[in-house]
């Protein structure tokens, strides 16, 4: 298995307030989008669960899901973050 990479984000190195892609406010991150599968999954392997999360390429191309939440709107979206 691969070593995993650094998420700038997981490790707040980086905050990033991303727009909205519907109301143009600002989106605010609500962590890992795999700690909120089910009650155990903020516990598992972090490459373990980038293998069975639904993007195919996140753990060969070293990004991390993440979960942003808009404060304006409520709408949310999973953005990529390069480790």
């Amino acid at each position: 298995m691969k070593k995993m990479g650094m998420c700038p984000i997981c490790n707040g190195f980086k905050t990033i307030i991303p727009e909205c892609p519907n109301c143009s406010g600002s989106m605010e991150n609500n962590g890992r989008e795999a700690d909120f599968y089910d009650d155990y999954s903020p516990y598992m392997p972090i490459d373990q669960m980038k293998l069975e999360d639904g993007y195919p390429h996140d753990f060969a191309k070293g990004k991390c899901p993440h979960l942003f939440k808009c404060t304006n709107c409520g709408s949310s979206q999973v953005y990529l973050i390069k480790e």
